[in-house]
């Protein structure tokens, strides 16, 4: 029996195909300190969730304008961010990309502040507990839709086959 020359490539390519289904979500982390990923790459097959942008609740519900600051507003959203992904049986490591949309604050001279976010967003991310990092854009923005409003994240995560 004589073998065609591809046939090397093909069995190579059905192994890949074939390949177990326990194939997770690869990241990529630039500096050990660094807040994000660089880079996540979904395996095929995997379920991808789009999480809406995500906006704060006011820790006091008879003041709803007080919002709190940036620090305490990433805190609200990070929270229902992680409550709506536990309702899907999802968890905070299973977020692959992030956008945050920051207003400039009166505190900051009009400046987002970038620095309450990473402090609160690290409570969530590359922890002891949840070691995994999102890629995340982060964006300055004029206002959002309620006054005292200064954060805004959507988020996509993935569960792998």
């Amino acid at each position: 029996m004589r073998v065609q020359p591809w046939t090397g490539l093909a069995l190579l390519l059905a192994a890949a195909v074939a390949a177990p289904a326990s194939a997770q979500v690869t990241r990529t982390v630039g500096s050990p300190t660094s807040v994000i990923s660089s880079t996540a790459t979904v395996p095929p097959g995997a379920t991808l969730y789009f999480i809406s942008g995500t906006t704060p609740s006011p820790p006091d519900p008879a003041k709803p304008d007080d919002l709190g600051d940036t620090r305490a507003q990433t805190l609200s959203v990070l929270t229902k961010i992680k409550t709506q992904l536990e309702s899907m049986g999802l968890g905070m490591g299973d977020v692959v990309k992030m956008t945050v949309f920051l207003v400039g604050t009166p505190e900051t001279a009009g400046r987002m502040d970038s620095a309450a976010m990473n402090e609160v967003f690290r409570t969530f991310f590359g922890t002891a507990e949840q070691p995994n990092r999102p890629t995340r854009s982060t964006i300055q923005i004029a206002a959002l839709g309620r006054p005292n409003m200064y954060v805004e994240i959507e988020a996509i995560a993935a569960k792998a086959p």
